[in-house]
């Protein structure tokens, strides 16, 4: 997609600093972190929302996942805890239309996240 902030992140037309990246998906920090640790893992492949994923497309959240534990492995949270996100569509907080996932942590979370 030609105007997407984050299709432009993860092919490096945009700067960004990243914490994480592989074939299939890049990481940053969030640039309105809720959270003292606030990162988004975001695929390299334009999938506006979880909604418009397909059967191809199946292995990608699943590996997001993987990259978000990883992620929080490496800033020390894993064992303490951490919170996983994924927003669809703008009733539910979505305000860039590229799926992706924030990783919160460093902090007590509270139920419900409101």
């Amino acid at each position: 997609m030609v105007d997407c902030l984050f299709c432009k992140i993860a092919k490096g037309e945009v700067p960004a600093k990243l914490i994480y990246e592989d074939e299939w998906v890049v990481a940053f920090d969030d640039i309105n972190p809720q959270a003292p640790h606030h990162k988004l893992v975001i695929p390299r492949k334009h999938i506006a929302t979880i909604n418009d994923l397909s059967s191809v497309d199946m292995a990608l959240p699943g590996h997001m996942v993987q990259a978000a534990k990883s992620i929080a492995n490496d800033l020390g949270i894993a064992d303490e805890g951490y919170r996983l996100v994924m927003n669809c569509n703008r009733a539910a907080g979505q305000t860039v239309f590229h799926i992706h996932a924030h990783l919160l942590g460093g902090r007590q979370m509270v139920w419900p996240p409101g």
